[in-house]
């Protein structure tokens, strides 16, 4: 490598190498080139190549050849990721990990699983309720996302208010590095405390240090029942202020979601009632345990909102108008991106009582740019996810939208709050990292990059600027 050409390509010669190494497993076909070149995110980024690998030696291998050539290797899921994670930022390898899809144990007397990178979500959780156990995380793509890459991210979702985020739930990890040599990181135990914790430096650090390519996962026990309930507000301060109020009140709802006014109007029809109009903004909030708790904290969260001025408060029945309202809740990103000429989500998180002034904020940022947001997500825990799109496109739009979200990280930071609450930096946000993260702490987190990999050949163009 060189400074002035920093990869190789993968040229014919080289194509022909890989392709003897990895037979099938190794396309240049344009067709799985396409799929590779795109995730969630909108972005898109082509490879040289993909390959499949059904094992750890496979893995081992390209990286090896990676470092031995110069050309870039960058992890994959299922593609789901919103910051353009797992996009090859600068060609080389796409390392597509979903054949490595193997539930290898769901031990019930210990209560993990040992489930290797490629395993839906999903899966894990629904092995897991078979077994009696619970697996909390639930990113909004859980019937679709891996869990490798929620791992690579540290994947939050609506649970987290209760039971936190991936991390959380990662007792240890394998993981191969740059240089081709397998790492056993954490314990199977719940406790551990011998040496420097690289399980949990790895599980978030977004497919830049390692390929993870085991995890062992904690389990709990499975809730008894669980209660849903719709409460509809006048506006989102008001919505929001009934959060702070039930999250002081004694208990932990298991979840908490906000849609603000926008939100509901594009999911009217999955809601029971018709759109309210003006401001009004809706919580989504569960309560579970054994079915006793489940029902009196539900009660006592009724209660509560009651009290802090909800114009309705509408439990759901069964266990089919449950879903109803969770498939209205998790398909509201997949309408904006579809209502919208122009879309660009931002992950934000604040301390949960300035929510209020955050999306007063971001309404005031909205009129003066000219363009619409949507606010919506786990107010419980002060994540918001807010959706920041234009109608149609013009000759100033891209500008628009550009200074928009600055100034929109700018008021989070203000706050308080973080640039990315569960998405990651990835390729599209990597740019901002400065506004939030000292020189110093960049500094130090280049030199771990640097440590890891010092031919920056797994997944570079990420995180840093």
């Amino acid at each position: 490598m060189s400074a002035a050409t920093p990869y190789v390509p993968i040229d014919a010669a080289l194509s022909a190498e890989l392709g003897r190494r990895f037979g099938p497993a190794f396309s240049r076909r344009g067709a799985d080139l396409d799929v590779a070149a795109k995730d969630a995110s909108g972005l898109t980024r082509h490879p040289e190549a993909v390959l499949t690998p059904r094992g750890v030696e496979e893995i081992q291998a390209i990286l090896r050849l990676a470092r031995r050539h110069g050309f870039p290797v960058t992890p994959r899921g299922a593609g789901t990721g919103l910051a353009g994670g797992a996009l090859a930022a600068h060609g080389g390898v796409v390392l597509d990990l979903s054949a490595m899809n193997r539930i290898l144990a769901m031990d019930a007397a210990n209560m993990v699983a040992v489930v290797e990178p490629g395993v839906v979500t999903m899966t894990i959780r629904d092995a897991a309720r078979k077994a009696g156990l619970f697996y909390p995380p639930d990113p909004a793509s859980l019937d679709k996302s891996t869990i490798g890459g929620n791992a690579a991210t540290n994947a939050g979702g609506p649970a987290c208010v209760k039971y936190g985020v991936t991390r959380d739930y990662v007792l240890g990890l394998e993981a191969v590095l740059p240089s081709g040599e397998v790492l056993a990181a954490g314990t199977a135990t719940r406790k551990g405390v011998v040496g420097y914790d690289l399980t949990k430096l790895l599980v978030g650090s977004e497919g830049t240090l390692g390929v993870i390519t085991k995890l062992i996962l904690k389990l709990i026990p499975h809730p008894r029942a669980t209660r849903t309930a719709l409460a509809l507000f006048p506006d989102p301060e008001r919505a929001v202020a009934a959060v702070g109020a039930v999250m002081t009140s004694g208990i932990t709802p298991s979840c908490v979601e906000l849609m603000d006014h926008r939100c509901l109007a594009l999911v009217a029809a999955d809601l029971p009632f018709p759109p309210p109009g003006g401001r009004a903004s809706l919580l989504l909030i569960e309560t579970d345990g054994d079915e006793a708790a489940a029902a009196s904290d539900m009660a006592h969260v009724v209660a509560v909102c009651r009290k802090m001025a909800a114009r309705e408060v509408l439990p759901a029945g069964d266990e089919a108008a449950r879903e109803r309202l969770w498939l209205a809740r998790r398909s509201i990103s997949l309408r904006v991106h579809e209502s919208a000429a122009l879309y660009v989500s931002e992950d934000v998180a604040v301390p949960l009582a300035r929510i209020p002034e955050l999306l007063v904020a971001v309404e005031k940022l909205e009129r003066d740019h000219g363009l619409a947001v949507y606010a919506f997500g786990h107010a419980g825990d002060g994540n918001i996810h807010l959706n920041l799109t234009a109608d149609r496109i013009e000759a100033d739009t891209a500008g628009r939208m550009a200074a928009l979200v600055t100034r929109v990280l700018e008021t989070v930071l203000d706050l308080g709050g973080t640039i990315s609450g569960e998405h990651g930096l990835g390729l599209a946000k990597r740019r901002f990292a400065p506004m939030e993260l000292s020189k110093e702490s960049l500094a130090l987190q280049r030199g771990i990059k640097g440590l890891f990999d010092p031919g920056l050949i797994l997944n570079p163009g990420k995180i840093f600027p």
